[in-house]
């Protein structure tokens, strides 16, 4: 292999030189910051607060307003109407002996009638041993968002029953719809 000693070779050599020496020079003036201009930004002493507003015209009419009712659809319901039902004076009559409790029945719905199959018993308290003295059972129809209320009696068999405790409890109010 040869090598060259003429002018090319140093013109190569000088030609390196150079494009080396501009570009340390350009890279040196880039980190330093001084190769290209920073843009000057005023920042303002102080920023305006903001102003806000509020008004409600409450005669103004919404953008939309619908011209149709939806269709009702069917409820649905629990068979067990118990939520339904309230009892109150809860009694035994000895001259009668019977007893005799008042059942209030409301029906939450407004669009079905319902039948509600009731059950009233009057159980022993004590001992609770979960014996009944007497057992009521009637269904009653109820209409839409309607009460009915009526009083549950059962009647003893016994000539004398003596010195007794009771509950009593609403046992059954199955729901129907009509």
């Amino acid at each position: 292999m040869r090598r060259g000693t003429g002018i090319r070779g140093g013109a190569r050599t000088g030609i390196r030189a150079a494009v080396a020496a501009g570009l340390a020079l350009v890279t040196v003036a880039t980190v330093s910051g001084c190769a290209f201009g920073r843009p000057r930004v005023k920042v303002p002493v102080s920023f305006p607060s903001p102003t806000y507003s509020s008004s409600y015209d409450a005669s103004a009419s919404p953008a939309y307003e619908p011209t149709y009712s939806p269709s009702p659809t069917q409820e649905t319901y629990d068979p067990d109407g118990r939520s339904d039902v309230r009892g109150s004076n809860c009694d035994f009559s000895d001259s009668l002996r019977q007893f005799t409790y008042t059942v209030s029945i409301t029906n939450p719905s407004m669009n079905d009638s319902f039948s509600y199959d009731m059950a009233v018993n009057w159980m022993k308290a004590k001992p609770a041993d979960g014996k009944a003295y007497g057992l009521h059972e009637r269904s009653i129809t109820v209409g839409p968002g309607d009460t009915e209320t009526y009083t549950a009696k059962y009647t003893v068999n016994q000539s004398s029953i003596g010195q007794f405790w009771f509950t009593c409890e609403i046992t059954r109010a199955h729901k129907t719809r009509m």
